[in-house]
């Protein structure tokens, strides 16, 4: 296989949908692409029933092409990440992987033009995150749920309206920002920096006001992060975290014992906001964000400092919080069944409180005179008049 066919089997996935996500090359198969979540085959010329362990190989090294630290990742690792053009116009995130001693690819087709928050519609709060001066910013969720979206179109917003210096650090580069009023420097992870840790590091010698980290992976880029949002930076960052309670602990949790009292006060002064993610399919096609927003209040700081109990949560306290611009994912996910823009069952299976959101959804249909329950017929057991004894005399 050739450089030629390669592309031209990227090009067939690509065309094969209008909403492609993802390009999936797993030998035993054959050639698929992810549509709003569902893995669909591809036909090509020649046809390719089941790929090939030698096929999807092949395919990996075209990718790889002379990079000896991809190989030697790939080697020692297991896998290894990198970034494909395709004619300089479709740019994808891949990741190289072994599984059962055989080479499969994942390709995420990168969009190339930047979000902006009023065309996704995000939600008002991302305006106040733009405008932040410091601290630290986390937006959590799965692989493929618009993290690094959100965090460009915020990112593109300060672009326009203030003249500071950001600094991005990711693995790979995905929106490619033009300089505007801010000045941009884009590094990417193994071609200008090894580690995040390190990156972020030199990053507080760069003299930026605004730092992006791809993701926070272990607790020393945790540390280094919070460092940054203490000294005056605002710093942009992501964690792999269901929602926001969650991401608050998951911090927490990577320090010892010993350690809890310092690291929760750390944290309560540094953390500004945490917007989790999900991608729930839309009604008519295509995927929708659903998000969960925590800010930084008196309550929220004071369940750092002392913890959750059974009465305070960080989700009762982001449920009451809707004059702070926070908001749950049942709350959203009830806003976007309103609205029509998603179905009852997805609300449902997308929910943090199942029971929680059942009883909003009823309210809602209720609200529109449609039935809340499937049960139909009921009547109370009535005896005949003559045996009644509250009946006329």
């Amino acid at each position: 296989m050739k450089q030629q066919e390669i592309n031209y089997w990227i090009a067939c996935m690509l065309n094969k949908h209008e909403r492609v996500s993802d390009l999936n090359i797993t030998a035993g198969k054959p050639l698929q692409v992810e549509c709003d979540g569902i893995l669909v085959p591809v036909d090509v010329e020649p046809p390719v029933e089941s790929l090939t362990p030698f096929q999807t190989e092949v395919f990996a090294l075209n990718l790889i092409g002379p990079n000896q630290r991809l190989l030697r990742d790939l080697i020692t690792r297991g896998s290894c990440d990198l970034s494909y053009s395709l004619n300089d116009e479709v740019r994808f995130r891949v990741n190289v992987f072994y599984q059962k001693g055989m080479i499969s690819i994942v390709l995420r087709k990168l969009e190339t033009k930047i979000p902006t928050i009023e065309n996704f519609n995000f939600p008002p709060a991302f305006n106040l995150m733009a405008k932040e001066r410091n601290g630290l910013i986390l937006f959590t969720g799965a692989t493929g749920t618009g993290k690094t979206t959100s965090m460009a179109a915020i990112l593109n917003k300060i672009n326009h309206e203030r003249a500071v210096h950001v600094v991005t650090l990711e693995d790979p580069i995905e929106y490619v920002h033009p300089h505007k009023m801010a000045t941009f420097n884009q590094r990417e992870m193994g071609t200008d920096f090894d580690q995040f840790a390190s990156g972020l590091r030199a990053a507080l010698r760069q003299a930026p006001k605004v730092i992006l980290v791809g993701e926070i992976r272990d607790r020393e880029t945790l540390e280094i992060a919070l460092t940054a949002a203490e000294t005056g930076h605002v710093v942009f960052s992501s964690l792999h975290t269901i929602d926001a309670g969650q991401t608050i602990n998951r911090i927490l949790g990577m320090f010892e014992h010993d350690e809890q009292e310092q690291i929760r006060t750390r944290v309560a002064d540094t953390i500004r906001w945490v917007v989790s993610q999900r991608l729930p399919p839309r009604v008519g096609g295509g995927r929708i964000a659903a998000m969960e927003i925590l800010c930084t209040s008196l309550r929220v700081k004071d369940l750092i400092l002392n913890g959750e109990s059974e009465d305070k949560t960080f989700y009762n306290v982001v449920k009451a919080g809707s004059a702070s611009h926070m908001r749950t994912f049942d709350q959203h996910l009830m806003e976007l069944f309103d609205q029509g823009l998603i179905t009852e069952e997805t609300a449902i299976s997308y929910s943090s409180h199942r029971s929680e959101i059942k009883r909003g959804l009823d309210t809602i249909k209720s609200s529109r005179g449609e039935k809340t329950s499937s049960i139909d017929g009921l009547a109370m057991d009535v005896p005949e008049e003559e045996d009644n004894p509250f009946g006329r005399s």
